[in-house]
């Protein structure tokens, strides 16, 4: 099996899929590169298909009427990304850019559509990817609403230590200050708090590399 095809697989859009069905996927989907700093689509442009990383990380973010950018969220490979206006018919409501040098696979809608048409179990798992999205949405907006900006990293780093396969040290997907970005922060506020955090013992600071010292202190911490 290739790469590839184990990108598509594993994805949870696409995981648990006969592999007949995964090749019809793969037979739609188009390798797409992109450098370091390099925008995929723009907010508007029109949602004309949805992408997997293959390598690389991207964000996802929205720029403010000042053009200060916020960052919603940071993907890395095998996550899926622009699905949502793609099966609602809309434009894209913002931006994409590559943060490292990228590659991901394009599924163009119209194809997506008819492979949906002709495999329910395809459908159920593109319904559960989207309510999972939304789940997102809403602890972002809650954290962001909320939650004052200690305890927003503490949640991001239990969220981390959910994802990563070592729990007790767990590695920063992007620099200090796109995580202040995406946090809805400085970064000098940021740095403050990481550092007070470290003198607190709940962590340890190692460039993007943290080791959690104290899970019980993180959580309380994030409320």
């Amino acid at each position: 099996m290739s790469s590839t095809m184990d990108i598509i697989s594993s994805t949870p859009l696409f995981k648990g899929l006969k592999e007949d069905h995964l090749t019809q996927l793969l037979s739609v989907a188009e390798s797409r590169g992109y450098k370091k700093g390099e925008l995929i689509f723009s907010e508007g442009d029109p949602a004309d298909g949805f992408y997997i990383v293959e390598t690389g990380k991207i964000k996802v973010y929205k720029l403010s009427f000042e053009g200060k950018e916020h960052i919603l969220h940071i993907y890395g490979p095998g996550k899926p990304f622009g699905e949502v206006p793609v099966f609602s018919g809309e434009n894209f409501p913002a931006f994409s850019q590559a943060v490292a040098s990228s590659s991901c696979l394009f599924f163009p809608r119209k194809a997506i559509v008819q492979l949906i048409s002709d495999n329910p179990a395809l459908a159920l798992n593109m319904l559960a990817v989207l309510s999972a999205r939304l789940r997102e949405f809403t602890v972002m907006v809650e954290n962001l609403a909320l939650k004052e900006v200690p305890a927003r990293i503490a949640s991001y780093f239990l969220m981390l230590t959910r994802e990563q396969e070592n729990p007790a040290v767990i590695t920063l997907p992007v620099s200090k200050a796109q995580l202040a970005g995406l946090l809805g922060t400085a970064p000098e506020t940021l740095s403050r708090i990481l550092g007070k955090m470290a003198n607190d013992n709940l962590i340890r600071l190692n460039n993007k590399e943290i080791r959690i010292l104290d899970f019980d202190g993180l959580e309380a911490l994030a409320g």
